[in-house]
């Protein structure tokens, strides 16, 4: 099982739809067409799930969430899946 895991966007890509999105120090790009309405920043937080992000939290709620996957012991798997987003095209 691997729930949702907490990311930071560091880049947006408008045309896309598409952000570039740091979990733990690895980079990846996600889908946000899902949460596009919120009125997305670079900063903001997103739990993200299969490569797209379903919502946007907060930093303690994202800071929660890992804390949670690690306690799970969850937090390996959901950087495996991490790893494997089909978006990436930078690192």
């Amino acid at each position: 099982m691997c729930l949702a895991i907490p990311g930071q966007i560091v880049a947006l890509e408008p045309e896309t739809h598409l952000a570039l999105v740091e979990v733990l120090g690895v980079r990846r790009r996600v889908n946000v067409d899902l949460v596009w309405d919120e009125g997305l920043r670079e900063g903001d937080w997103v739990l993200i799930h299969v490569g797209f992000a379903l919502s946007k939290v907060s930093e303690q709620e994202a800071a929660a969430q890992l804390r949670l996957l690690e306690a799970l012991g969850e937090d390996e798997q959901a950087m495996e899946e991490v790893r494997g987003y089909l978006f990436d095209v930078a690192e």
